[in-house]
């Protein structure tokens, strides 16, 4: 039979034990840091242009398919320009949650044949070469030009 200091001893311990396992086992470690947010690897299409110009506005594109942007891991740019094909380097600078940051297009190489209208293919090859920011916001991804230029807005690419 144990007496009372020992029984006491065995209870704390048991207690102790059981009060160990229980943070051990029942805790959960969450992280409050958001999830890396990367252009690498990523395919969209064009949904519409807003210009910083009021008397412009916005050019909605009816068929995003027919202009994509897809960002390889290895810093290239792969676009499809209409009946046209491009491609360019590209590098991005995410800020500190990933959700934006800067962005810059290398020259763009693209084929030159005559898209019948109405076409975007030579103004989405001027205005990328002012690319300065990104934003990606309610699962699209905004990118700005410099100057006011105005917004290219995208969506992810269909597959």
């Amino acid at each position: 039979m144990l007496d009372f200091f020992h029984a006491r001893v065995l209870a704390s311990a048991l207690t102790l034990s059981a009060s160990l396992a229980c943070l051990t086992g029942c805790t959960t470690i969450t992280s409050h840091e958001p999830l890396p947010i990367s252009l690498a690897g990523t395919q969209w299409e064009l949904v519409a242009i807003q210009s910083m110009d009021d008397a412009q506005g916005t050019t909605r594109i009816d068929e995003p398919d027919r202009i994509t942007a897809s960002f390889a891991v290895d810093g290239r740019a792969s676009l499809r320009l209409d009946c046209n094909r491009g491609t360019a380097s590209w590098e991005a600078t995410p800020s500190a949650d990933g959700s934006s940051g800067t962005l810059r297009f290398g020259p763009i190489a693209a084929t030159r044949a005559m898209c019948p209208p109405p076409h975007l293919d030579e103004r989405v090859v001027r205005d990328l070469a002012y690319a300065r920011s990104y934003l990606f916001k309610d699962g699209k991804l905004f990118i700005s030009l410099m100057a006011d230029g105005g917004t290219y807005e995208w969506r992810p690419a269909r597959q």
